[in-house]
């Protein structure tokens, strides 16, 4: 596996930073530290909190617009990515859940430290939401599914009462099911 570049290994240090001490303490000198580099080194590659918090933000769009355009061309293929980019398979706690924390300290940064950072992630989510729509199943039924994802998604991002273990796998199964019957 290829190491990652300068810049991933400083949004990694900066996910961290936030996974393990909060937004309040992100600060440059705090991922710089994470990451094991000096502070010009970061400041080459993010030169303020705000470049920071911008390119976790788009570390996250960038990684759905992947997981979308690498699904198939058949009705359903992108909704269906929407949810395998969103939800695991299995239910996942503590190092297992950390990429999906990892995207949480992305949008819980761009809130926190600069809300207008979130402006490049509604631009991408009515991009996505015209891409679920078009994906050859009733658009009401596509759009259901994409908030009941968003909100599954926000409750693992708040721990308010997400499915556990078996209730999850069937749940995410259920919503698949949705989708197909939905295309059919």
């Amino acid at each position: 596996m290829p190491r990652p570049s300068s810049r991933e290994r400083l949004l990694d240090a900066a996910a961290d930073v936030l996974l393990a001490q909060g937004a309040e303490s992100l600060t440059l000198e705090a991922v710089a530290q994470r990451a094991g580099v000096s502070k010009g080194g970061l400041f080459y590659h993010f030169p303020t909190k705000q470049a920071l918090v911008a390119g976790l933000v788009g570390r996250l769009t960038g990684a759905f617009d992947q997981a979308l355009a690498d699904a198939g061309d058949h009705p359903r293929d992108i909704l269906r990515a929407y949810v395998d980019a969103t939800i695991p398979a299995r239910h996942t706690t503590g190092p297992a859940a950390a990429p999906a924390d990892r995207v949480t300290a992305a949008l819980l940064a761009a809130v926190l430290v600069d809300p207008a950072g979130l402006a490049p992630l509604r631009e991408r989510y009515a991009a996505w939401q015209a891409r679920l729509t078009g994906d050859g199943i009733d658009p009401a039924a596509a759009t259901a599914v994409r908030l009941a994802v968003d909100g599954w998604w926000a409750a693992r991002l708040f721990g308010l009462s997400e499915p556990g273990p078996g209730l999850h796998e069937r749940t995410r199964a259920h919503l698949m099911e949705l989708i197909d019957r939905a295309c059919a």
